[in-house]
């Protein structure tokens, strides 16, 4: 199994069973898919929703039987990816864009819900500090930011225990070595992630205040934010 020369490219070949490959590569991935509608304010009820690198869909699809009457975007750079949501959500209000975060128009006051489902670890720290202004401008006043993603800094101290973690997890649903290999490649190549502290600081810093609920599994991360 070889990595493709450019994410889109990759995530094209990981829709064909993508859901089954994060389950048993993602450590928590179902209890932090399924944190996007837990925990959510009082009488939350929003009207617009943006799913950022949806995937196939999966954190939509958790958001759909509490939201069912809303509006969602969802972006991703994948092409196949966003064919399958458009099957899986044919019957609901979803608008499916092709396109990097970088490219996307966010524009301004426009959502109550953004969601980043383990898709914010393929943006470096300079790119995420930029998105985290986007979002926030996006985000109507009260509007709530949640995110799960692996939230730990590669030159840390950590980073080598959590492999050696992350590692057991994999051959224990994968006995042989190439779904690993293949995972550290990718991961190489395309994954940077960073430290909760930092990311935390970065919202903050671009207006955030109030963070509603924060789950941290050694370093597999799910949090919500609220714009004031």
């Amino acid at each position: 199994m070889k990595i493709s020369d450019n994410i889109a490219s990759e995530f094209n070949e990981f829709s064909k069973d993508y859901t089954n490959d994060m389950v048993k590569c993602v450590p928590y991935y179902i209890a932090l898919i399924s944190s996007f509608a837990k925990n959510l304010p009082p009488d939350f009820q929003p009207l617009t929703i943006l799913d950022l690198g949806c995937g196939n869909g999966n954190v939509t699809a958790q958001l759909l039987p509490s939201f069912h009457k809303s509006e969602y975007t969802l972006v991703d750079a994948s092409d196949e990816m966003l064919n399958l949501c458009k099957s899986r959500f044919k019957d609901f209000n979803i608008n499916c864009v092709t396109s990097y975060f970088k490219d996307f128009e966010f524009g301004k006051n426009r959502y109550d819900f953004i969601v980043a489902g383990f898709s914010l670890h393929h943006c470096n720290s300079e790119e995420k500090k930029e998105l985290f202004k986007k979002i926030y401008a996006a985000l109507k006043p009260n509007g709530l930011f949640s995110c799960s993603d692996l939230m730990i800094d590669k030159k840390s101290t950590e980073h080598a225990v959590l492999l050696e973690q992350w590692k057991g997890f994999v051959l224990s649903n994968y006995p042989t070595q190439e779904k690993w290999e293949w995972l550290m490649e990718h991961y190489s190549e395309f994954d940077k992630p960073d430290s909760f502290p930092n990311q935390k600081k970065w919202l903050e810093q671009v207006g955030f205040s109030s963070f509603n609920s924060i789950i941290n599994e050694t370093y597999w991360v799910h949090f919500q934010v609220i714009k004031s």
